[in-house]
Protein backbone atom coordinates (compact mmCIF):
# COMPACT_ATOMS: atom_id res chain seq x y z
CA UNK A 1 0.00 0.00 0.00
CA UNK A 2 1.37 3.43 -0.87
CA UNK A 3 2.05 6.05 1.76
CA UNK A 4 -0.41 8.97 1.37
CA UNK A 5 2.36 11.41 2.32
CA UNK A 6 4.49 10.34 -0.64
CA UNK A 7 1.73 9.46 -3.11
CA UNK A 8 1.72 11.48 -6.30
CA UNK A 9 -1.37 13.73 -6.57
CA UNK A 10 -3.86 12.46 -9.13
CA UNK A 11 -4.87 15.91 -10.38
CA UNK A 12 -2.52 18.60 -11.70
CA UNK A 13 -3.63 22.01 -12.95
CA UNK A 14 -1.24 24.13 -15.00
CA UNK A 15 -1.86 27.45 -16.71
CA UNK A 16 0.30 28.87 -19.47
CA UNK A 17 0.52 32.11 -21.42
CA UNK A 18 1.08 31.65 -25.15
CA UNK A 19 2.30 34.80 -26.93
CA UNK A 20 0.64 35.73 -30.20
CA UNK A 21 1.86 33.48 -33.01
CA UNK A 22 1.55 36.35 -35.50
CA UNK A 23 1.08 40.12 -35.12
CA UNK A 24 -2.55 39.90 -36.31
CA UNK A 25 -3.46 37.21 -33.75
CA UNK A 26 -4.19 37.65 -30.03
CA UNK A 27 -2.21 35.91 -27.28
CA UNK A 28 -3.68 32.75 -25.79
CA UNK A 29 -4.14 31.40 -22.30
CA UNK A 30 -4.14 27.66 -21.78
CA UNK A 31 -5.16 25.68 -18.71
CA UNK A 32 -4.56 21.94 -18.55
CA UNK A 33 -6.09 19.85 -15.79
CA UNK A 34 -4.36 16.49 -15.86
CA UNK A 35 -6.52 13.71 -14.46
CA UNK A 36 -5.94 9.97 -14.28
CA UNK A 37 -6.08 8.82 -17.91
CA UNK A 38 -7.58 12.04 -19.22
CA UNK A 39 -6.97 15.76 -19.63
CA UNK A 40 -9.28 18.75 -19.46
CA UNK A 41 -7.94 21.56 -21.63
CA UNK A 42 -9.31 25.09 -21.76
CA UNK A 43 -7.75 27.46 -24.27
CA UNK A 44 -8.86 30.94 -25.16
CA UNK A 45 -7.77 34.36 -26.27
CA UNK A 46 -6.66 36.59 -23.43
CA UNK A 47 -6.04 40.20 -22.60
CA UNK A 48 -4.29 39.22 -19.37
CA UNK A 49 -0.54 39.83 -19.21
CA UNK A 50 1.71 36.78 -18.87
CA UNK A 51 2.19 37.30 -15.13
CA UNK A 52 -1.59 37.16 -14.54
CA UNK A 53 -2.42 34.30 -16.90
CA UNK A 54 -4.03 32.32 -14.04
CA UNK A 55 -6.90 34.85 -14.19
CA UNK A 56 -7.71 34.17 -17.86
CA UNK A 57 -9.73 30.94 -17.36
CA UNK A 58 -11.76 32.68 -14.66
CA UNK A 59 -12.70 35.43 -17.12
CA UNK A 60 -13.25 33.05 -20.03
CA UNK A 61 -16.16 30.82 -21.04
CA UNK A 62 -15.75 27.10 -20.40
CA UNK A 63 -18.75 26.20 -22.50
CA UNK A 64 -18.28 28.22 -25.67
CA UNK A 65 -17.17 25.13 -27.64
CA UNK A 66 -16.69 22.10 -25.37
CA UNK A 67 -16.14 18.48 -26.46
CA UNK A 68 -15.16 15.13 -24.94
CA UNK A 69 -13.23 12.71 -27.17
CA UNK A 70 -12.03 9.18 -26.49
CA UNK A 71 -8.96 7.63 -28.08
CA UNK A 72 -9.66 4.97 -30.68
CA UNK A 73 -9.49 1.34 -29.65
CA UNK A 74 -8.25 -1.36 -31.98
CA UNK A 75 -10.35 -1.37 -35.10
CA UNK A 76 -12.67 1.47 -34.11
CA UNK A 77 -12.67 5.19 -34.55
CA UNK A 78 -12.51 7.22 -31.36
CA UNK A 79 -15.85 8.42 -30.07
CA UNK A 80 -16.54 12.08 -29.39
CA UNK A 81 -19.47 14.10 -28.21
CA UNK A 82 -20.20 17.78 -27.96
CA UNK A 83 -20.87 18.81 -24.38
CA UNK A 84 -21.79 22.36 -25.36
CA UNK A 85 -21.41 24.54 -28.41
CA UNK A 86 -22.98 27.57 -29.94
CA UNK A 87 -23.99 28.00 -33.55
CA UNK A 88 -20.86 29.93 -34.49
CA UNK A 89 -18.25 27.45 -33.31
CA UNK A 90 -17.49 23.78 -33.85
CA UNK A 91 -13.69 23.71 -33.99
CA UNK A 92 -13.28 21.71 -30.77
CA UNK A 93 -14.93 18.53 -32.09
CA UNK A 94 -12.40 17.57 -34.76
CA UNK A 95 -9.50 18.97 -32.75
CA UNK A 96 -10.41 16.90 -29.66
CA UNK A 97 -10.62 13.76 -31.80
CA UNK A 98 -7.14 14.41 -33.24
CA UNK A 99 -5.72 15.06 -29.76
CA UNK A 100 -7.29 11.92 -28.26
CA UNK A 101 -5.91 9.83 -31.13
CA UNK A 102 -2.44 11.36 -30.84
CA UNK A 103 -2.06 11.25 -27.05
CA UNK A 104 -4.14 8.09 -26.44
CA UNK A 105 -6.10 9.77 -23.63
CA UNK A 106 -9.62 10.95 -23.07
CA UNK A 107 -9.63 14.66 -23.90
CA UNK A 108 -12.08 17.27 -22.67
CA UNK A 109 -11.39 20.30 -24.85
CA UNK A 110 -12.90 23.75 -24.47
CA UNK A 111 -12.01 26.39 -27.06
CA UNK A 112 -12.92 29.91 -26.00
CA UNK A 113 -12.41 31.99 -29.13
CA UNK A 114 -14.87 34.84 -29.66
CA UNK A 115 -17.01 34.35 -32.79
CA UNK A 116 -15.69 37.61 -34.25
CA UNK A 117 -12.19 36.09 -34.54
CA UNK A 118 -13.46 32.95 -36.23
CA UNK A 119 -15.66 34.89 -38.66
CA UNK A 120 -12.80 37.12 -39.77
CA UNK A 121 -10.12 35.99 -42.19
CA UNK A 122 -7.73 35.22 -39.31
CA UNK A 123 -9.98 32.49 -37.87
CA UNK A 124 -8.22 29.48 -39.46
CA UNK A 125 -4.78 30.81 -38.47
CA UNK A 126 -5.97 31.44 -34.92
CA UNK A 127 -7.40 27.91 -34.64
CA UNK A 128 -4.12 26.50 -35.95
CA UNK A 129 -2.27 28.48 -33.25
CA UNK A 130 -4.73 27.11 -30.66
CA UNK A 131 -4.09 23.51 -31.74
CA UNK A 132 -0.32 24.00 -31.76
CA UNK A 133 -0.45 25.46 -28.24
CA UNK A 134 -2.53 22.54 -26.97
CA UNK A 135 -0.26 19.95 -28.61
CA UNK A 136 2.83 21.61 -27.10
CA UNK A 137 1.17 21.68 -23.67
CA UNK A 138 0.14 18.03 -23.78
CA UNK A 139 3.61 17.00 -24.95
CA UNK A 140 5.01 18.91 -21.99
CA UNK A 141 2.96 16.94 -19.46
CA UNK A 142 5.43 14.07 -19.58
CA UNK A 143 8.19 16.56 -18.79
CA UNK A 144 6.32 17.94 -15.77
CA UNK A 145 5.48 21.26 -17.41
CA UNK A 146 2.92 22.83 -19.70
Amino acid sequence: MSDPATAKPAVHVRTKYVPAAEPALPPLALQVTELVGSCMVWVGVTEEPAEKVEQAPLRGALTRDWVCAMPPTSGTAGAATTLYRNASSDAAFAMAQRLARRFKKQIFLSIDVPPAFVALGDGPRLLLAVERAVVDALKGLDDGGV
